[in-house]
């Protein structure tokens, strides 16, 4: 037996990864156990998990896989602070004492903190090599190109290469500062939001506007080339001198300000946001078409923090010459540890892969802990609380597909939590789609976040085409892909007075007039005001529960449609355990919260 453990930490979205003979075993943010949104902090919680899971202890570890190399990042570092100086004294003041008391000797941490492992051996991996690793070794293909975009990892920002069986090769990349993840987070962080963090808001943000600056960023900001290879003028950015991502050059050149966070939002906003996910696709479709070209592979995966980006990756889909793409589900610096720990084994260990047609390594993202329906009930009976528990899975999910129908949301607790920024059925909330209300509703009352973000829809794999543009040879499992509400679900066009072109200029009500427009489809709830949405099919072999209760729910209404969104409120990490969810379901107005096969509704514990 050999075991490697995967670490990414220290930087954001610490995690742990466990392989065992090339098995993923396990895999857990830090974040979802310490209850600290994006928590950097060695994950010692995570690794426990790991361990646990495969009923191993430390000292069965053979490797200890650490998913970047440290002293290349601080030469980075240096060399930057050194370019621009003396301008970036007060990042460089605020950056050294941090690197030199904990990231620059991660090794002696890494000993420290796994004094218990004594056999394990320490491998520091690229960034990027672990970013591919996390999108090729897992994904259902013998062969791909492989595509990883992110901020800044090391000097990498982006690269591209082929993997064939076992092996990754890279062939290009693009080094820091040029950088299209750090592009999008300028824009982010000038959009008012928070930069590692805010990117997957701004990018629900870009469909209320209209991409009128494109032009103005291709011509200062970005020098875009044939084969998608850029160069960014810095003159524009401050990110290598300051603590900011942008300067009054960019705030002169679009004429406003950084805008405060929770302030007022203006049109300026939403076309700067259309604007840079407009010139994000570009670039992503033409690296595409050059990659297509020089490796001539049917299939494309993608990994690092702009893989989440799932407009671009629905365009590839759609308009890019790959027959197929796969995008990691933890594809941000989460994934690392899994890419390390894979990369490991395959790469540097030269063991064999096998690969499943039609079907990838990942389990559904489905990698995290569990719980029993004994552990459950004692729990709930701790807490007081009046609940029913069905053991007949089928008589559950037609009554949660019922109180559904109802027009209740409920809170979904069931199984392995997933590994990934998205909730996929194990820790969400569950709504009805046809409810024209329930966007609000959601975004108010439950989730308490701005009113402008829209919700996602799952649907039976066999009838997404139906309803939405995804062809029926594709899927999308892990909610990486965009797509459109399908033409025959819209609703007909009306004489609207709060359609985007006649609804332009920076009134105040402009934005909430939108969203309380009419319903635009039969599925409101997740009709965003462009008519996309961002798809998770569902199929029996990865979740089947979720693919039952859709299945009841289909029976009951005609519509394989529900709201998915992640079991969480604002700023806080998904909820892991029982006692995360009940704390949720009692603090909000969820009306019914399932753990496993427990049913507890609202309305029979007010008292509590």
């Amino acid at each position: 037996m050999t075991a490697i453990l995967g670490i990414s930490a220290f930087y954001h979205d610490s995690a742990a990864a466990l392989i065992v003979d090339g098995v993923i075993v396990a895999a857990a943010q830090e974040e979802r156990f310490t209850r600290c949104k994006h928590d950097a902090s060695f994950p010692e919680h995570a690794i426990a998990f790991c361990l646990e899971q495969a009923g191993l202890c430390r000292n069965d570890l053979d490797y200890v896989v650490f998913y970047e190399k440290p002293f290349v990042k601080f030469e980075r570092l240096l060399e930057t602070y050194l370019a621009v100086a003396p301008a970036g004294f007060r990042s460089f003041a605020a950056a050294m004492p941090v690197w030199l008391k904990d990231k620059l000797f991660i090794k002696r941490r890494l000993r420290r903190e796994l004094a218990d492992a004594p056999k394990a051996k320490l491998i520091f991996t690229g960034h990027h090599q672990s970013h591919a690793a996390s999108a090729f070794f897992p994904s259902p293909f013998e062969e791909a190109a492989f595509l990883t975009l992110d901020g800044v990892g090391q000097w990498a920002t982006t690269t591209w290469g082929v993997g064939r069986g076992n092996k990754l090769q890279t062939d290009h990349q693009i080094n820091f500062p040029h950088s299209l993840g750090l592009l999008y987070s300028a824009f982010t962080y000038h959009c008012g939001f928070t930069v590692n963090s805010g990117e997957y808001k701004l990018m629900g943000l870009a469909p209320y506007g209209s991409p009128i600056y494109a032009d103005k960023i291709r011509e200062h900001l970005i020098d875009i080339r044939d084969d998608g290879s850029f160069w960014m003028d810095m003159r524009y950015f401050q990110y290598c001198r300051g603590l900011t991502m942008t300067n009054r050059r960019f705030s002169d050149l679009f004429q406003i300000a950084p805008r405060q966070p929770e302030s007022e939002f203006q049109q300026r906003h939403f076309d700067m946001a259309a604007s840079v996910q407009a010139v994000t696709e570009e670039i992503v479709l033409a690296m595409a078409r050059h990659i297509h070209r020089q490796s001539d592979c049917k299939n494309l995966v993608l990994a690092g923090g702009v893989a989440l980006n799932c407009v671009a990756n629905g365009r590839l889909l759609l308009e890019g010459p790959f027959e197929r793409i796969w995008v990691q589900p933890a594809a941000g610096d989460a994934g690392g540890a899994l890419g390390g720990a894979l990369f490991a084994w395959h790469q540097l260990l030269n063991k064999q892969r096998t690969v499943q047609p039609d079907q990838d390594s990942q389990a559904g993202s489905l990698l995290g802990p569990s719980y029993t329906n004994a552990a459950i009930s004692q729990f709930l009976d701790r807490q007081a609380a009046r609940y029913t528990q069905i053991d007949d899975d089928r008589e559950l999910t037609r009554r949660v597909a019922e109180l559904l129908a109802e027009g209740k949301v409920v809170g979904w607790f069931h199984g392995r939590m997933e590994f990934g920024p998205r909730a996929l059925g194990a820790r969400s909330i569950l709504a009805d789609a046809r409810a024209p209300q329930m966007q609000s509703i959601l975004n108010n009352k439950v989730k308490r976040r701005e009113s402008f973000r829209p919700f996602a829809p799952i649907v039976l794999q066999d009838l997404a085409s139906e309803w939405f543009d995804i062809a029926p040879q594709h899927d999308s499992p892990y909610m990486s892909l965009v797509t459109t509400v399908a033409k025959s679900k819209r609703t007909p066009p009306q004489d609207d007075p709060t359609s985007l072109p006649s609804d332009r200029g920076t009134q105040p009500d402009a934005l909430s007039r939108r969203l309380n427009g009419p319903p635009r489809s039969r599925v409101p709830a997740v009709t965003h005001v462009d008519d996309s949405a961002r798809l998770q099919t569902v199929d029996r072999v990865r979740n089947p529960r979720l693919h039952q209760l859709l299945t009841d729910f289909y029976q009951q209404t005609q519509c394989p449609v529900l709201v998915n969104t992640s079991f969480n409120v604002r700023g806080e990490p998904i909820v892991c355990t029982p006692e995360d969810a009940y704390r949720c379901f009692a603090q909000t107005e969820i009306d019914v919260l399932v753990l496993e096969n427990c049913i507890v509704i609202k309305s029979e514990n007010s008292d509590q």
